[in-house]
Formats: C-alpha cells, structure tokens, sequence
C-alpha cells in the first residue's frame, strides 16, 4: 500500500505542515494593513483578525453631509477588509504552497 517508510514519512509531513499552518496563524494575528478613501480624507487601520484599530477622518469630510461620511467611512472598511484579506491568503498559501486553494475564512 504505502514504500517502505512511507506511511512514516506521510505522518511526518503532515505534523510538519500542522506546525506551520499554526505558527502562520500566528503571524496572521500580527498583521496590519491600512486603507484610505476620499483621497486619504478618511483612513481605516485593520488588524489580521480583521478588527478595525483605527478611524481617522480628516475634518474637511465633517464639513461634508452626513451621507457622504457615511460613504467615504464604508469605502475604506471594505478596501480595508479586502487588503488584509489579501495578505492573509498569502500569508497561508505561503506555507500550502496552494494545496487548500486560498479562502480561510473565519482566520
């Protein structure tokens, strides 16, 4: 069924790789990215545990109607969103190397 040794070595690979996709989960904590909308009037830090840890809007945009704010806050938290998305999937496709063809959700 298995050359000699590999059902061993089949063993190993996987605690190799468990290791790794535990220590990117990790690194995925650490990371941080930052968007911008309205020409950087309005800025969204995120965190790759996807929590928002800062909002900055410049005070030309309070100058502005409430509904334009409101548009110009919710570009940047999906841009956000979507960039911390993106280097997460690196992050993991790094240590898979592909295999589970992208999309962690819930990382």
């Amino acid at each position: 069924m298995f050359p000699k040794g590999g059902m061993g070595n089949l063993m190993k690979q996987a605690k190799e790789m468990q290791s790794k996709m535990a220590k990117a989960k990790e690194e995925v904590k650490l990371l941080t990215d930052e968007a911008s909308s309205g020409g950087g009037l309005v800025k969204i830090c995120i965190n790759g545990e996807k929590q928002i840890t800062s909002v900055t809007i410049d005070e030309e945009v309070l100058k502005e109607d409430k509904e334009v704010v409101e548009d110009l806050v919710l570009v940047a938290i999906n841009e956000a969103i979507n960039k911390i998305d993106k280097q997460i999937e690196d992050k993991m496709n790094s240590v898979t190397g592909g295999m589970l063809g992208g999309g962690f959700p819930g990382l």
